[in-house]
This record gives C-alpha cells, structure tokens and sequence, in this order.
C-alpha cells in the first residue's frame, strides 16, 4: 500500500503568492523610477504597497498556519512569570561583580604570561 502524503495545494494560494513578489519588485521599481518625487512619498507609497502585500499573503494558506503562530507566540508570552525589580538588580550586579572578577584574573594571568615570555626570551 502506498501511503505517500500529498499536500494539497490551492492554485489560488500560488497565484497569490507569485502576484505578492511581483507588486513587491514593481514597488521596488517605482521607488527607484520616481526619484523626483520627495522621498517621504515614495517611502508611503512602498510601505502602502508592501502593507497590500503582506495582507494578501495573509488570506493565504501559508498566512493562516503564520498568523497561528503569532497568536501562540501571543499565550505563550502572556505564560512568562517575569522577574522583580529586587531580582533584575540582584542578578545585574552579580554579572557585573563576576565580569569584574574574571577580568582581573585574566589580566593577571596575561601580565604573569608576558613578564615569563620577557624572562625566557631576555628582553628586557
């Protein structure tokens, strides 16, 4: 029994998504072709075109499995216990205190290094 999986794909899905890369390469191209034109316009006009874009690649099946995952993205964010003010200052000032440690101990041990490499080559 053959029990390869075919995906389904909707024509109108691929019309959509082959249509969002033209407009976003004609925006492009209006935008470099109206250079005479201030640029606060062209930038609307290129974000207008690529809001349009963006809102038709979201009808389509592909869109619906992204939007999916930013609403998750969403409850999941809401699931974080965040830490308290005492906890973020407490946490910082250890990095802080360790990055100062370590950096002192590898200072040392570089200045250790370069006096014994001075010693066994005879510099001075």
């Amino acid at each position: 029994m053959n029990t390869q999986a075919e995906a389904s794909v909707n024509i109108f899905d691929v019309v959509k998504q082959v249509f969002s890369v033209v407009f976003v390469i004609a925006g492009i191209a209006a935008f470099y072709y109206f250079s005479d034109i201030k640029l606060i316009y062209r930038v609307l006009g290129l974000l207008a075109i690529s809001g349009g874009v963006i809102a038709m690649l979201a009808t389509t099946a592909w869109g619906g499995v992204v939007s999916g995952f930013i609403s998750d993205s969403k409850v999941e964010v809401r699931k974080i216990v965040w830490p308290t003010r005492d906890e973020t200052t407490r946490t910082t000032l250890l990095v802080f205190a360790m990055v100062s440690v370590v950096s002192l101990v590898l200072w040392l041990l570089d200045t250790f290094l370069f006096w014994g490499v001075h010693l066994l080559t005879g510099q001075v």
